[in-house]
């Protein structure tokens, strides 16, 4: 399986490579409509979640629109992954456009030790590439791929600009060295947890699991989290937008502390993807922890 991942990986690399846009992008809409057409199952999951999150509020022609959206960012993420092998710092910068940038200037002048937080939004290794080349030296946490060929592709690309990336396993002991290094950390932190692995929080009007992991870090190295989203309009230029720091408060009562700022942290996301519904990656099954039967 690894070996057939690998040359499916290659084809999809080729075409990508060397064929010019205005040829390459009716390529891709293509390959999203098949992969939509068959793909019945975490199709499913995208209606399911839409439907939970969002009730009445969206009509049904706009839940399908957004389902067939999901595809397509799938498949042109996966275009640009291809071609940002390699990029340059000045052809990113032709790329992405950055909105906010003073958040991180001014936690900067106040010597404060920065987390940015983002979520599967738009496109999110493009988003975390760019905060490496242009914020400086960042370590980051990502889940290893299950095959191991394509999880070493998949790194190498996500450590250009002197990004680190360190497993799920054992992440806190390497964030809590980068912090004291210096070096600034990325979190994705919009998925579900484990039962004993995330705190409560209300997400779309619903109770859903949340990795305290930032509040937790920042709270002990008084650090500020900075929420960073990326998006798009044509899937050439992108946004790279940094909104208000999340100050982590430090009490006398701990749990209530870290609750705060990991609630924070869920209402930015669930703000940011209010805004644009159709660039957050539905597949995932958000509240699972809770509300397990509405997958079955």
């Amino acid at each position: 399986m690894d070996k057939i991942y690998y040359i499916s990986f290659l084809i999809f690399q080729f075409i990508t490579k060397k064929t010019p846009d205005f040829i390459l992008h009716p390529v891709l809409n293509i390959l999203y409509h098949f992969t939509y057409f068959i793909d019945q199952k975490h199709k499913k999951v995208v209606r399911v979640n839409l439907d939970f999150a969002f009730g009445n509020e969206l009509s049904d022609e706009e839940k399908k629109r957004i389902i067939k959206k999901c595809y397509k960012n799938l498949i042109y993420n996966l275009a640009d992954f291809v071609k940002n092998q390699g990029i340059s710092k000045e052809e990113l910068e032709k790329k992405v456009k950055v909105k906010n940038r003073h958040y991180l200037t001014n936690a900067l002048k106040e010597d404060k030790k920065i987390i940015f937080i983002t979520a599967h939004y738009g496109n999110w290794e493009l988003a975390a590439l760019s905060a490496g080349a242009f914020f400086g030296s960042m370590t980051a946490v990502g889940r290893k791929l299950d095959s191991p060929t394509m999880d070493k592709i998949l790194k190498k690309n996500r450590e250009q600009f002197d990004i680190r990336m360190f497993d799920k396993k054992g992440a806190m002991k390497n964030l809590m060295k980068a912090l004291k290094d210096g070096r600034k950390i990325g979190l994705l932190v919009d998925q579900n947890t484990a039962e004993d692995e995330g705190v409560l929080i209300d997400f779309f009007n619903k109770k859903a699991r949340h990795t305290p992991s930032a509040a937790l870090l920042a709270r002990k190295f008084d650090a500020v989290i900075i929420p960073l989203y990326i998006t798009t309009d044509d899937y050439k230029k992108y946004t790279l937008t940094l909104y208000e720091p999340i100050i982590t408060p430090k009490t006398s009562d701990s749990k209530e502390d870290i609750l705060r700022s990991t609630q924070a942290q869920a209402l930015i996301t669930e703000k940011v993807i209010r805004q644009k519904p159709d660039e957050w990656f539905w597949f995932h099954r958000r509240w699972k922890n809770r509300y397990e039967h509405i997958y079955k």
